[in-house]
């Protein structure tokens, strides 16, 4: 396994746990169409972990590429 391999799988349980992490703050039928809430704005705790989720995805996306070119 290459470093692209490791960076990759640990970047993807990063990820995954990190998305899991997120409150949604809404019920199942928000997830229908149901919710009241058309805009949200993340603050605080909300705000860091939304973007550090960005930025794993973007580790994640930019080490499937380098695996793919290499």
């Amino acid at each position: 396994m290459t470093l692209y391999n490791y960076v990759t799988i640990v970047s993807a349980v990063f990820m995954t746990v990190l998305i899991l992490l997120q409150t949604r703050g809404a019920s199942l039928g928000a997830g229908m169409g149901g919710g009241g809430e058309v805009n949200t704005v993340r603050r605080g705790s909300d705000k860091t972990l939304h973007q550090i989720t960005i930025v794993s995805v973007i580790i994640f996306s930019a080490s499937l590429l380098l695996d793919l070119i290499a």
